[in-house]
Formats: C-alpha cells, sequence, structure tokens
C-alpha cells in the first residue's frame, strides 16, 4: 500500500525542515494544504498524504479507517503504510526525521500520537486528535503539542485531556493548549502550532 501525497517546496533550494500533515477522516490532502501559505516557512518542505481509503459517502473524501465500525484491519494496514512511507522521506527530501514535524487534524491527530512515537522526529502535533490505545511515549519522545476546542462535538475535549495526562504519565513533553472552537482550526490554534514549531526550530 502506498500513499499519494502534495507537496508544497520549500523557497531555498534544499530544504532544511520538513512538516509532514494528516487530514482527517473525509477530508484529503487539499484540506490541510490550505493552510501552508500562513506559515510562511522559507526553509520547510511541506507534505500532505492522502489517507489509503476512501471515504464511504464524502466526495473525494479519504480516510485512515473507517469510523463506522471497528475497523482494526483498517488501522493496522494505514498504521503500517504510514510508517513505511515515513521511513522513505529521508532519503527522498533529504531531510532527516530529527528536522521532520509531524502533525495531523482529527483522525489524523490520532495517527500522530499513535505512530509518531516511532521515529525521533523533531516534534509532533495532534490537533483535534485522540489516542487509539496507550501510546509508545517515553522522556525521549518527541515535544508534543496538543491543541483541541473546548466546545469540540466530534471528539470531545475529555478525550484529549485524557490522552494528555496519559502521555505526561509516560514521560512526554507535551504542551496542551484549548480554545473556545469546534472541530476546528482557528487562527488561535494556526498561531499557536506556528510558535510551537518556530520555537523548535532555533
Amino acid at each position: 500500500m502506498t500513499l499519494e501525497a502534495l507537496t508544497i517546496p520549500s523557497e531555498s533550494e534544499t530544504p532544511k525542515y520538513l512538516l509532514v500533515a494528516l487530514h482527517g477522516w473525509g477530508a484529503n490532502a487539499q484540506n490541510l494544504a490550505t493552510f501552508a501559505p500562513f506559515f510562511n516557512w522559507q526553509e520547510t518542505q511541506m507534505i500532505f498524504p492522502n489517507a489509503p481509503f476512501t471515504h464511504p459517502t464524502a466526495p473525494d473524501g479519504k480516510m485512515w479507517y473507517d469510523l463506522q465500525k471497528r475497523d482494526e484491519e483498517g488501522l493496522n494496514q494505514s498504521r503500517q503504510a504510514l510508517k513505511s512511507w515515513l521511513a522513505s522521506l529521508e532519503k527522498e527530501t533529504g531531510v532527516p526525521p530529527q528536522r521532520t514535524f509531524l502533525i495531523g487534524f482529527s483522525q489524523g491527530g490520532a495517527m500522530t500520537l499513535d505512530i509518531g512515537f516511532s521515529f525521533p522526529f523533531a516534534g509532533l502535533c495532534a490537533l483535534s486528535g485522540y489516542l487509539h490505545s496507550e501510546p509508545q511515549g517515553s522522556p525521549t519522545a518527541p515535544p508534543t503539542l496538543m491543541i483541541h476546542g473546548t466546545q469540540d462535538p466530534v471528539v470531545p475535549v475529555t478525550a484529549a485531556q485524557k490522552a494528555r495526562d496519559t502521555l505526561q504519565q509516560q514521560g512526554v513533553n507535551v504542551t496542551y493548549q484549548e480554545f473556545p472552537m469546534q472541530h476546528e482550526i482557528n487562527p488561535e490554534a494556526l498561531e499557536t502550532l506556528k510558535q510551537f514549531v518556530n520555537n523548535l526550530c532555533q
């Protein structure tokens, strides 16, 4: 299983950093790519993969696994495909995982927390995300930003708080921020993400 991706090259000839963003259930690579101009990271190449499975109802929508049923098979297939694809990026881009940021929204945020600790990434960010199961975090895990809406009707804020507590108990350096928003990415969330990445790039 291979992943198709939308790439926005860095303005510099050789990218110094890499940002990989995983979309949510029923969206696609274009969804998060619309935020790229906001960051204006000239030395950063941005890559937006499409999830491998076609959404059952959303036109042009993709999914990492089916949320309408307990889709352990789909989740495991996406895990393996995403891990293999992420492992190939250094050879493809010349950017090592230590200068790569993995972020995700909603189901993509859950995938970020699920497999992100398998790599020595520069940082992780879960926007409106949640945990599938007990993650493999540790004190040496990448710094992790979690952003969630207090009025989220899709993924309750309590799911994010539980994920935060679980990761912190494992020793993960978690920065946690709530905003008065629903299941969305508002300007304040984008600015928080931008500052998180900028601080780690210094």
